[in-house]
């Protein structure tokens, strides 16, 4: 249990850099560039993996870190830097707290991760605590950006469920760097066609994306890939709305206001959904019976049980 708990509060690192990467691409990137964005977040922080494992893909994972770089780096970074550009942060920030529902439902649906009602009434909570932190006032809504934010969240869960299931034969920073790759060199040519020259950036916009690749990017997914590994995907979702709390909090100390009532209370309720998604502590071990006793007499670690619980 208290392996899960250090798991899961190092799965938060990712989402907390997220919620900083709102305010960082509509302050300080270029807009009207969403592939070159996707492009210069994505190829950069992959080579800074790469580096750091120095392991190319074998066998299937070629093709699976092309599938994966798509729906969980490419396509995501481009949808999600269009609905920054085009929507205020609430709404596409109360459009992807709506992702720890989908996630649970896709997970159920692939790697039959029955979720509980705990995670349930977590995801619901959560997302009603979303909203009354960040409906606080009435906003225009483009349609275009909403269907990007909405776009990228169903692309994400579809991609993170994948990325669960293909998880054995690779390590973290191994699959983390290809998919980056592989969706950043997906979006290339796009880019290069659809956009021409790469933006010019001054010192700010590289400032900014140097946040985005090392720490919105190459750590935060790093994180987030390995506490899916090891955590139910219905807890790492619900861990995801610690993004729009963060955006929330830090858009109250840049602008410098108190939170208001009621952005106290959703603030609560979201970290309820959070608290609601903490994993179950496992079942006691079951009494050993006469073959697990030989078996631990062998002077082998753990006997010759080949039903023994692997961490």
């Amino acid at each position: 249990m208290e392996a899960n708990l250090r798991w899961s509060a190092l799965t938060a690192l990712a989402p907390i850099a997220w919620g900083a990467n709102y305010y960082v691409t509509r302050e300080f990137l270029p807009a009207g560039h969403p592939l070159y964005g996707g492009v210069l977040r994505a190829l950069p922080a992959g080579l800074l993996l790469l580096a750091a494992c120095r392991r190319l893909p074998s066998g299937s994972w070629w093709w699976k870190s092309l599938v994966l770089g798509v729906l969980n780096m490419g396509g995501f970074f481009v949808l999600v830097y269009v609905a920054a550009q085009r929507l205020p942060t609430s709404v596409a920030s109360i459009v992807m707290a709506t992702a720890p529902l989908v996630l649970m439902l896709i997970a159920w649906a692939v790697l039959a991760e029955r979720p509980g009602l705990r995670h349930l009434a977590g995801a619901a909570i959560g997302v009603g605590g979303v909203a009354l932190m960040l409906l606080t006032a009435a906003v225009d809504v483009d349609g275009a950006g909403l269907a990007a934010s909405a776009g990228a969240m169903v692309m994400s869960c579809v991609g993170l469920v994948l990325a669960k299931r293909w998880s054995g034969g690779a390590g973290v920073l191994a699959s983390t760097s290809w998919q980056l790759i592989g969706g950043g060199l997906v979006l290339l040519p796009a880019a290069l066609v659809a956009e021409g020259a790469p933006p010019a950036r001054d010192l700010p916009a590289v400032l900014g994306f140097g946040y985005v690749v090392v720490v919105a990017t190459a750590l935060s997914f790093a994180v987030w890939f390995a506490g899916l590994r090891r955590l139910p995907a219905a807890t790492v979702g619900l861990i995801g709305l610690l993004n729009p709390v963060t955006g929330v909090l830090l858009g109250t100390v840049v602008a410098g206001e108190s939170l208001t009532p009621q952005q106290i209370c959703g603030l609560l309720l979201a970290l309820t959904g959070i608290a609601l998604g903490r994993p179950a502590p496992p079942p006691p071990p079951a009494a050993p019976t006469d073959l697990h006793t030989e078996a631990n007499h062998s002077g082998r670690p753990g006997g010759l049980n080949p039903f023994r619980s692997l961490p």
